[in-house]
Formats: C-alpha cells, sequence, structure tokens
C-alpha cells in the first residue's frame, strides 16, 4: 500500500472538546500502532480532509513518524475552500499548524461550501485515490464516518482496496496497554 486516507469521527461525536483531552493520547497511540506496520511496509502518503478530530490527531502523528521516516507525506485534501471559515480561532489556528506542516494542499471542490454534495465528492475522490482507508469507527457508534465506511465497502468489492478500523475495543485495548505500562509491573 502506498497511498492511506485516514478519518474518523469529529472531536464532539466522541464528546472531545479540547484537542489536548486526555483521550487523544489514545487515539494517537491507537493510529500509530495502525500506522507503523504499513510505514514500514513502504507507505509513502496519507490523505486527510482537514477535518477537526481524528484528521487532525493522525496529522500530528504523521509529522512524529516523519522524524523517523522522512519519506512518508502527507496531504490534506479539503473537500471546498475555506472549510475553516465558521470554526473557532483555536480550531483555525489547529488547523492552519497542520496546513503549514503538510507536503501538499487542495480542495476537491475549488469553491466555498454549497451543499452536502460536497462531501459526498470529497468521500468519493480520497477512496478512488487511496490504496486503503485507516478509519476509527465503531458501528455500535454511527456519525460523520459511517458515509466514508459504507462507500469503501461498496467500493472494495470490485477493486483492491483495505479497510482498517480502529474500534472503541481498540481504544480500551490502549488505554488498558498504557495503564499496564504506567502501574510499573
Amino acid at each position: 500500500m502506498k497511498v492511506l486516507t485516514i478519518s474518523g469521527y469529529k472531536p464532539f461525536e466522541l464528546g472531545i472538546f479540547k484537542k489536548d483531552h486526555p483521550s487523544v493520547l489514545f487515539i494517537k497511540a491507537a493510529i500509530k500502532k495502525s500506522l507503523l506496520p504499513m510505514i514500514e511496509d513502504g507507505l509513502e502518503w496519507v490523505l486527510i480532509s482537514g477535518q477537526l478530530g481524528v484528521e487532525l490527531w493522525a496529522a500530528e502523528v504523521i509529522f512524529e513518524f516523519q522524524k523517523e521516516f522522512p519519506d512518508l507525506k502527507l496531504a490534506v485534501i479539503t473537500p471546498f475552500l475555506e472549510q475553516e471559515a465558521s470554526w473557532n480561532e483555536t480550531n483555525r489556528e489547529w488547523y492552519e499548524s497542520v496546513l503549514a506542516r503538510a507536503d501538499y494542499i487542495d480542495s476537491v471542490s475549488k469553491k466555498g461550501y454549497e451543499k452536502p454534495w460536497q462531501f459526498r465528492l470529497k468521500n468519493q475522490f480520497f477512496i478512488e485515490k487511496s490504496d486503503g482507508l485507516l478509519l476509527l469507527y465503531d458501528h455500535d457508534k454511527e456519525g460523520s464516518p459511517k458515509y466514508l465506511y459504507e462507500l469503501a465497502i461498496q467500493y472494495q468489492k470490485n477493486h483492491a482496496f483495505s479497510i482498517d478500523l480502529i474500534t472503541f475495543y481498540d481504544l480500551q485495548m490502549i488505554v488498558e496497554e498504557e495503564q499496564f505500562k504506567q502501574a510499573d509491573f
């Protein structure tokens, strides 16, 4: 796999309202654990749309990995221009700090937000331009990742396309591993 799309829940869908919430450490640890074997196997590009939550946390993980794997690249391809226009200042600064370090930036639609079809077009673009999907998504908690997941499942029926999910069970395992490490056993 050379190109991977990473996505998942927005922070509010997980009950997270600050980018430095303690849960974020576990989410990033789960992303790292999933990504490392892919990187060691030759992953070259990670694609995100730059949405708040899992995608920007994944970008931060990529930046950490780039110290050890300088050939790993991050592309931020937004669904439309100025997606951050309605975000608060803190979120805009976070987003802009990711854009400043991204290796490639573009937009699927060369206009501002118009209608939900721009999100569907973005999902289609990401599926067709990547070899696989890493998605923080749990079937028991529907939310925005559901649409990308369903599209990926359909696409996978006719194409070689990997889908790796990080579920709430996976996150719980990471929490337990980290607590075990902290316990000094």
